[in-house]
């Protein structure tokens, strides 16, 4: 590209490279995070998103933090926390809690959340980008609760493709303090289908004064993220699903912002070392029966498009020991097909 984009500051938070791991609930635990660290290529790590009122029984309770908070007291820094829930004074109290006794960099909102558990039920995540005034009571207080910690927000373009209000809601968000929007290029009716709307999103900057604006959205290769920064005049990046079972893509985006040369995709044999790595940290966490289980999704992730991917899901769906995981994967993951055919010869 012809220049690199600078660093990133999110209030006082400098996020350099301005490269963001996205949280997604499910997959982006302590495991996931310190498998990036390996690589590199990331200016701002985050957790999976976390149930504020869920957070709060557990603490009156005194019961164990959320497994979703795993790793976060002693990990590296600058490191987000992702909540959600819609009202206020939850949502000031968590946040202050997580900035008080977690010390984390930043404290994220999920607006964008399409799953019906969270929005139909709980009226959360995207379902609130339909009320932007407790959007503004949300942010407002979080932002008085955690300062000096910056409060960011994560939207959608809307809830539905006939109701895009994502620039309205901008405003909203920046008016209310917080220090940076990340905006996911799909509507939440969308959930992950079709393609991402990079150019509905550039339009948003506009609409801001002097918060960055962080795309999000189908960035899964290096040009992707270095065109996203040259065509869309955003500030800040956020990948997502495409690096669950490629965490190394963080470090080739850098590469390629930095105009150097992109790092190429790992052997698979070290692409299989990665993924035992991951479960090992699964299982010294969980336990060999439930990490077991928990890895299987990440598994199946590490093995997405490639050769004999199908075969290895089958199998690898079905283990629930740390015997039947290794044999599975020296059995089934996919192998290089060069040395596949070397062999047969």
């Amino acid at each position: 590209m012809t220049s690199t984009p600078p660093p990133l500051w999110i209030g006082s938070i400098k996020v350099d490279p301005p490269i963001l791991q996205a949280p997604m609930a499910g997959f982006t635990n302590y495991a996931f995070r310190q498998i990036v660290r390996e690589y590199g290529g990331v200016g701002l790590h985050a957790t999976e998103m976390v149930n504020a009122r869920g957070f709060v029984w557990l603490d009156e309770n005194e019961a164990e933090h959320p497994d979703r908070l795993w790793g976060v007291r002693e990990e590296a820094r600058p490191l987000a926390v992702q909540i959600w829930d819609n009202q206020p004074d939850v949502m000031a109290k968590v946040g202050k809690r997580l900035v008080d006794d977690y010390q984390v960099s930043v404290v994220d909102i999920n607006f964008g959340c399409p799953v019906k558990q969270v929005t139909e039920k709980a009226h959360s995540g995207s379902y609130l980008l339909k009320h932007p005034k407790t959007m503004y009571e949300i942010i407002s207080r979080l932002v008085e609760a955690c300062a000096p910690t910056p409060v960011t927000a994560k939207i959608r373009l809307g809830c539905t493709r006939n109701n895009v209000n994502c620039d309205d809601v901008a405003k909203v968000v920046e008016e209310a303090g917080a220090a940076a929007l990340t905006v996911h290029g799909r509507t939440a009716q969308d959930f992950f289908s079709g393609n991402a709307d990079w150019d509905r999103i550039a339009e948003i900057k506009q609409h801001l004064r002097s918060i960055p604006l962080i795309g999000n959205g189908d960035l899964d290769s290096a040009d992707k993220v270095v065109a996203a920064f040259e065509n869309y005049g955003v500030d800040g990046v956020m990948i997502a699903r495409a690096s669950l079972g490629r965490p190394w893509l963080f470090a080739q985006a850098h590469a390629a912002l930095r105009g150097e040369p992109i790092p190429p995709e790992p052997t698979l044999e070290l692409q299989r070392q990665c993924m035992l790595r991951h479960y090992d940290m699964i299982v010294e966490r969980f336990g060999e029966a439930k990490g077991t289980v928990l890895m299987r999704k990440f598994a199946c992730c590490y093995a997405q498009g490639k050769f004999g991917a199908r075969h290895f899901r089958t199998h690898v769906a079905r283990v629930s020991s740390a015997s039947e995981f290794y044999s599975v994967v020296e059995e089934y993951f996919p192998r290089d097909l060069d040395a596949i055919e070397a062999a047969a010869q």
